[in-house]
């Protein structure tokens, strides 16, 4: 992710083809921009674009009237900043550029799941009314744009969409023996696609589509031409102006021209001739308004995603607080349901999930240790190393500036492996010298420590060495294996300074606590009873 950055901008949508043209100068004012920045080279032109021209183009996809453009940066060799620096330098001098949304995002080699959006995090909301859903989509978004944590605060709400709308007049419409299933079903054999029949072959199937001819679905000015059957007798229903549509040249009847088309009431069949037929602008108004180019939808619900960036120096779980905070400030009904989605969904299952993983390890260590050592305190004293490693492996993840991140977890599994070497390596020592030396506990622990403590010392250094490349490493993917090795070589030294000191102590506790049990004394006093002569 440190190698290449990826911006993206969204220009409100326009008609026209000077639309295009303007979207590619403010482009070019952007790679203007880029090219003039130490670490980036030159932005990537698009395939079918000369070289030395904007690296971008107007995009069809989500958002209509945009394009995108990559930048490549230097090799992380011949640059001092990461690509997250890039960006936030790029960020205000890019906000100079006026006319356009700008919204810049480094590449992320593994994406989980969520939606297409201008920014990289996201967090939807949900809900059963469209309005409801709009208006505090907008709010939320407005909010999140306050958060110093939030930068590029964005929604896929596309309202550049135009509909038509037909407003019926009850009154005509029931005159004329008309209601508005008769209205929604012309409309619906028109315009939706209505499969009617289909066509079997000896290989194949094929649906036969119903639906007016292409060239009345470009303009609203279609919906004049399209007729409604009426239930009035032939007599009583105005006469049809000639139509596009229904063609009135078809010689009347007073039959049903469509067995298929029945009344939805009783089952009967309509006629479908020309005298019975009454144009639906006879019955309704048309009107056009505003409204969103799509309607996204996740779980059966209507849907509506907020995405967003990280501020410098801000980390997901500052993001995911922010966040919440913004929509706590604006008091959603409970009609309205928000939850992270893709990237950061994952990381809030993953941090939900990493005390139950690292309970569940200890458990199955102690259950093994229990059966090595044949004892229930004894396991006790070797898991008592693991929150040395721990705390050292966050201290030394703080003191680099770091996330703890899936990474860091990966080495803190390591080090739950690696550092109980020690406590081992000092009991099983004790444990032997007790039973076949009869030495006293005190000194079977103090032998143990002197005679142990080269092994433990280089089976540390040797573990340190071997994740000493994975701090030091430079190349592909150094960043991410970075807290890895950090995590291990700060646990590991924290491990070998105080597990020496605390072990000991453990183990001598436990053992005074295990021989006041009274099954314990009593184990004792048959076992210094004296065999009968």
């Amino acid at each position: 992710a440190g190698q290449t950055a990826r911006s993206r901008q969204h220009h409100p949508r326009r008609s026209g083809s000077g639309h295009g043209r303007g979207l590619h100068r403010r482009l070019a004012r952007r790679r203007r921009v880029h090219v003039h920045q130490p670490p980036a080279g030159p932005a990537a032109p698009r395939q079918g674009q000369r070289p030395g021209r904007a690296g971008a183009a107007p995009t069809g996809g989500r958002g209509a009237g945009g394009g995108f453009m990559f930048i490549n940066l230097k090799p992380a060799t011949q640059r001092t900043d990461k690509g997250s620096a890039v960006i936030a330098r790029l960020r205000p001098q890019l906000a100079r550029v006026t006319g356009i949304a700008i919204f810049l995002n480094p590449v992320q080699d593994l994406r989980m799941g969520g939606r297409s959006s201008n920014s990289t995090y996201q967090y939807t909301l949900k809900s059963d009314n469209v309005a409801d859903l709009r208006l505090w989509a907008t709010r939320l978004a407005d909010a999140m744009k306050q958060q110093q944590a939030l930068v590029e605060v964005d929604t896929d709400q596309q309202e550049n969409g135009i509909e038509s709308y037909v407003q019926v007049d009850k009154d005509s419409a029931s005159r004329l023996g008309i209601t508005s299933r008769d209205i929604d079903s012309a409309l619906y054999n028109a315009f939706g696609q209505r499969q009617v029949a289909t066509i079997y072959g000896e290989l194949n199937q094929y649906r036969v589509i119903m639906g007016v001819a292409p060239q009345f679905t470009r303009s609203p000015e279609s919906l004049k031409d399209i007729y409604v059957p009426s239930r009035l007798p032939a007599g009583l229903a105005p006469p049809s102006a000639p139509s596009a549509v229904a063609a009135p040249a078809a010689p009347a009847s007073t039959g049903p021209v469509n067995p298929g088309l029945r009344d939805q009431a009783t089952g009967s069949p309509v006629s479908s001739s020309a005298r019975t037929m009454v144009p639906l602008a006879a019955i309704a108004k048309f009107s056009e308004r505003p409204t969103a180019s799509s309607v996204n939808h996740q779980d059966a619900e209507l849907a509506t995603t907020v995405s967003f960036n990280l501020a410098e120096g801000s980390t997901l779980a500052d993001g995911q607080a922010a966040v919440r905070g913004a929509e706590a400030s604006i008091g959603m009904p409970i009609n309205v349901r928000g939850s992270f989605q893709g990237t950061a969904r994952a990381a809030q299952e993953s941090q939900q999930e990493q005390p139950m993983l690292i309970l569940a390890a200890i458990v199955v260590i102690y259950i093994v240790l229990g059966i090595l050592y044949e004892s229930l305190v004894h396991p006790i004293t070797v898991l008592s190393t693991l929150p040395s490693a721990g705390v050292g492996a966050v201290l030394a993840l703080m003191l680099f500036k770091l996330d703890f991140s899936i990474m860091a977890l990966i080495g803190l599994f390591l080090l739950i492996g690696i550092v109980k070497k020690n406590a081992i390596l000092i009991i099983d020592f004790a444990l032997d010298a007790e039973r076949s030396r009869g030495l006293s506990p005190v000194q079977a622990v103090r032998e143990a420590c002197l005679l142990r403590f080269r092994p433990i010392l280089m089976t540390t250094l040797a573990a340190i060495l071997g994740a000493l490349p994975l701090v030091i490493g430079f190349g592909e993917g150094a960043e991410l294996r970075r807290p890895l090795g950090i995590a291990i070589i700060g646990g590991l030294v924290a491990s070998q300074l105080l597990t020496l000191l605390t072990t000991p102590v453990v183990y001598l506790l436990l053992d005074k606590l295990r021989r006041r049990s009274p099954q314990e004394r009593e184990l004792r006093r048959q076992h210094d009873q004296p065999l009968p002569a």
